[in-house]
């Protein structure tokens, strides 16, 4: 390919990336207008919400995820939000990216953290709408800038990431399920990459997800385990260099002691 031909490839790329990021932008504002009116009715009726996966009790499979369920708390399992509350997503299967845009593939790429990259490896077969969902956010720009709220360094040993909120009650506005591709053994080695589940409805998914940096056992319950989607392919010691660091108590999350940013997201 020709020099001037690479340019003008390169400015058709960096046009496209442009209006993908304002879309998520955009997408990104609206979902969170919506779901600060949702937490705050839910207030209102309730009181205090729980924050079922963060607590040290509930030690389960409530690590990574979006609204309270084993990916959501490290630690407990990877529960799509540490802490959240059922409803606090709201659920729109229309959304929902379709499975057969994983195209039944082996995805590469990687995740830039502000403390280095990742490179990942994502399983479009085994997981196709997982891989679907991740690599449709990740293609939006939905990553960018967003906190890895949760760090769980006794029992499992995941980080989680993936809420646009970093509160670990944030998602993409809708979820989806059921669980694929969970292990039959309950054992996460190091470098899975998985999905975390909504409290209260195991099978139900958005867009949390946990990194475990350290061979893991993580229970299964009613709803199974958690989605496997991926795995690291190099990195591993960036993630490992912020478990070592140690963790804060966040609003009742152990998150990890220095904030950590998703600075971008690169799939093909």
């Amino acid at each position: 390919m020709s020099s001037k031909r690479e340019r003008e490839y390169e400015r058709r790329r960096y046009e496209k990336w442009q209006v993908r990021h304002a879309e998520a932008l955009r997408r990104r504002r609206q979902q969170r207008i919506v779901a600060g009116a949702v937490v705050g009715a839910l207030v209102v009726v309730i009181g205090v919400v729980a924050l079922v996966v963060a607590n040290g009790d509930d030690e389960t499979p409530t690590t990574a995820g979006e609204t309270g369920s084993p990916a959501a708390t490290a630690g407990a399992g990877p529960d799509a939000t540490p802490g959240a509350t059922p409803g606090a997503v709201a659920t729109n299967s229309a959304d929902v990216p379709d499975p057969a845009l994983a195209e039944d593939r082996t995805w590469t790429g990687d995740i830039a953290l502000d403390s280095g990259d990742v490179g990942i490896e994502l399983d479009g077969a085994a997981a196709p709408q997982a891989v679907a969902n991740f690599v449709t956010l990740a293609q939006d720009g939905y990553f960018d800038d967003t906190k890895c709220h949760r760090l769980v360094t006794e029992g499992i040993y995941v980080l989680q990431c993936g809420d646009p909120d970093g509160t670990g009650t944030g998602g993409p506005g809708y979820t989806w399920g059921p669980i694929e591709n969970a292990p039959a053994d309950d054992v996460y080695p190091a470098g899975t990459i998985a999905m975390a589940r909504v409290g209260n409805d195991g099978a139900s998914m958005g867009s949390q997800f946990f990194i475990v940096y350290q061979d893991s056992t993580i229970p299964s319950d009613s709803a199974g385990g958690y989605t496997v989607f991926g795995h690291v392919t190099s990195g591993l010691d960036v993630v490992e260099a912020i478990a070592d660091a140690g963790t804060k108590d966040v609003g009742g999350i152990t998150a990890p002691v220095s904030d950590v940013i998703i600075e971008g997201v690169k799939i093909q």
